[in-house]
């Protein structure tokens, strides 16, 4: 088992890895339109149906509220990725409050953002952080969901906020996630722990938050199998880094995230379900919510796993990470312009 303390050097390897922005304030606030503006690419397919193919309903002025009108926007809302139950609680508002009404465009439009906001805001979407002594992040998901460049990233979004951060490499069974982690760790200038390929990943978290308790960090971040062999299996090996977790600090794991790759669309959710069973996850970073996304799917999402969306991933950057804020995320999906 090892401990690096990576600087910043400058060697070939670095090429690997996108290139980190300033991190002044001056640079965040600059960097803002940028990500507003991926967001809003990632979030294109779902709006062209919500807010393009909503409006072609109204060919004239105002509808009927009958059952031949909440057919025609049930056909545009599944063609959506906000997924069939809010579909169909959407449609049962939009029914109870103004069946056999003439409406305009613009009401139905509030009823489907209303409906989605319901379903998107939670109260613990925030980061949970510890009272005392290091948080403890254990990250899960698919491979190629995005799950070792969320993990750097979030630890580039902590340590911008004054937190000193150590990773723990658990997905030992994959030399390309322990060997990326690593090159990531050099590049953002944060410690990792790291064992032996193949090695007992249980083993690499404990000494992880070891390093933590010892070093007086205040965040460490551990990833776990990227691989789903067999729900028994991925439920023994999770459990086991829980416990040895748990036995250094009662209270951790704090937070236990799942990442979900936001272009596999629905596909994501039945990949992930087993992780999310096995690991008792807590919230999910929803990654790759670009231009070639399918952004709506965030909707089925927290609900399929009653599960806050904390945080989106917008490029490969090891600044494009921020909080999932409900309220910007529908204001954008809405947007006209």
């Amino acid at each position: 088992m090892a401990l690096f303390r990576f600087g910043r050097s400058q060697d070939d390897s670095e090429k690997e890895i996108p290139r980190t922005e300033s991190t002044s304030p001056e640079s965040d606030q600059a960097s803002r339109p940028g990500f507003l503006a991926r967001l809003r690419s990632g979030l294109e397919r779902t709006r062209q149906v919500l807010v393009t193919d909503v409006r072609d309903l109204f060919k004239r002025e105002g509808r009927l509220v009958d059952d031949g009108f909440l057919e025609e926007l049930r056909r545009v809302l599944v063609q959506s990725d906000i997924g069939p139950s809010a579909t169909d609680a959407i449609l049962a508002d939009i029914a109870v409050r103004y069946r056999a009404r003439v409406v305009e465009v613009e009401t139905v439009l509030d009823s489907i953002r209303s409906g989605l906001l319901e379903r998107l805001r939670f109260k613990q979407a925030t980061l949970t952080l510890a009272t005392s002594g290091p948080t403890v992040i254990l990250v899960t998901g698919v491979n190629g969901s995005g799950k070792t460049t969320s993990i750097a990233k979030l630890a580039r979004f902590l340590s911008r906020d004054g937190k000193r951060v150590v990773l723990g490499a658990g997905d030992t069974f994959r030399a390309a996630a322990v060997e990326q982690l690593a090159l990531w760790a050099e590049r953002l200038g944060v410690e990792i722990v790291r064992g032996e390929m193949g090695c007992d990943p249980a083993s690499v978290a404990h000494r992880a938050v070891a390093v933590a308790i010892a070093g007086n960090f205040d965040i460490c971040i551990i990833d776990t199998a990227g691989r789903l062999q067999t729900q028994a299996n991925l439920m023994q090996e999770l459990s086991k880094i829980r416990r040895v977790v748990t036995k250094q600090l009662p209270e951790a794991p704090h937070e236990v995230l799942l990442v979900l790759d936001a272009t596999a669309g629905q596909n994501a959710l039945s990949q992930a379900r087993g992780f999310q069973e096995a690991a008792g996850c807590t919230g999910i970073v929803l990654a790759k919510l670009d231009g070639s996304a399918r952004g709506g799917v965030i909707v089925p999402v927290t609900e399929q796993f009653h599960l806050p969306v904390k945080f989106v991933g917008l490029g490969e950057g090891a600044d494009d990470l921020e909080p999932f804020d409900p309220e910007r995320f529908v204001a954008v999906l809405f947007e006209t312009t």
